[in-house]
């Protein structure tokens, strides 16, 4: 059964979703920055395991419009990422350093920050624990301690995985900061947040 979740769990997190392609952007930053991405995004998934566990999150389940704020919130919080990648791009071609490590959007806390409210303002996240996760409570199983034990075996393999992206990003790095290779990837992953974003809005309904 373990097994079975641990599996689950992996082939979930290496498909790409907004905390890949988070992690991915502050990676070019730094491995530092990508594993704090990665953290944070992996304390928000905590976040919904414990909210599941203590039946909050059945609120998601029952109440379409509690849901649909949740949903918005997380798609323009999404928006607000990509655009703010671009802008800042745009900063950085009038004369900013790219490889500036002072400035406080690209600090490790910022990341840690961006990584945690992504993940929290994701309610599939939520969704998750709470139509999947009980399928692996054995019958009779104290169900707030079991719940919390799965939510942690997700969370640690996500974090993992996203680690594995970060050092792959790193070990890259001088070829990912070429200034043409940086813009590029800088629009892709603005194009692809602000683009999950808006799919998650248009899609709450």
């Amino acid at each position: 059964m373990i097994i079975a979740f641990v599996g689950l769990s992996l082939l979930l997190a290496m498909t790409p979703g907004p905390d890949t392609f988070l992690v991915l952007r502050f990676s070019l930053r730094g491995a530092r920055s990508g594993v704090a991405a990665a953290a944070g995004s992996a304390l928000g998934s905590m976040l919904w395991a414990s909210a599941v566990a203590v039946g909050l999150a059945s609120l998601l389940e029952q109440s379409a419009t509690a849901y649909r704020i949740v949903k918005i919130a997380g798609g323009l919080y999404l928006i607000y990422l990509g655009l703010r990648v671009l802008l800042r791009r745009r900063r950085e071609e009038e004369g900013f350093d790219l490889q500036h490590r002072s400035a406080p959007s690209q600090t490790p806390v910022a990341a840690f920050g961006a990584g945690l409210l992504s993940c929290a303002l994701n309610p599939k996240v939520g969704l998750f624990f709470l139509a999947i996760v009980p399928q692996f409570v054995p019958p009779h199983a104290p169900l707030f301690s079991t719940v919390l034990t799965l939510g942690v075996i997700d969370t640690v393999v996500a974090f993992a995985w996203l680690v594995v992206i970060t050092s792959l990003a790193a070990r890259a790095v001088v070829w990912l900061r070429r200034p043409r290779v940086t813009a590029l990837l800088n629009r892709v992953s603005a194009a692809i947040l602000t683009t999950f974003g808006v799919v998650t809005v248009a899609s709450a309904k």
